[in-house]
């Protein structure tokens, strides 16, 4: 396995990162963790999203390995998208992050 420094600015990790912790890749990672889904459920779960970015954020995302793309036969053709086993890690790791956030946003502020 090669080794991957997300901090050097020639490195490839640098790109899924961007695509991974940019607003749109982490929520539709978030989404996907829990299952299977197509293109309008996506859209309708991750609200504010235009059908054009997620669109690019999916494309991203499967040529990051990280979700993958099926299509099934049928007419009208029927697509899903998935996670990869990578993709399902990093899910995880979005979704702990959204939980911090979320905790630390109902904490309470000191002056």
């Amino acid at each position: 396995m090669a080794d991957f420094d997300v901090f050097a600015k020639d490195c490839p990790s640098r790109e899924v990162f961007a695509h991974v912790t940019g607003r749109w890749g982490a929520l539709v990672l978030g989404r996907l963790r829990s299952e299977p889904q197509r293109f309008s459920e996506i859209r309708r779960q991750v609200e504010g999203i235009s059908d054009r970015m997620l669109t690019q954020t999916l494309r991203d995302l499967v040529g990051d390995g990280l979700v993958s793309r099926y299509s099934a036969g049928t007419n009208p053709p029927h697509t899903e998208y998935r996670l990869t086993p990578a993709g399902a890690g990093v899910a995880d790791a979005v979704l702990r992050l959204a939980e911090s956030v979320q905790t630390a946003m109902a904490a309470p502020r000191l002056p």
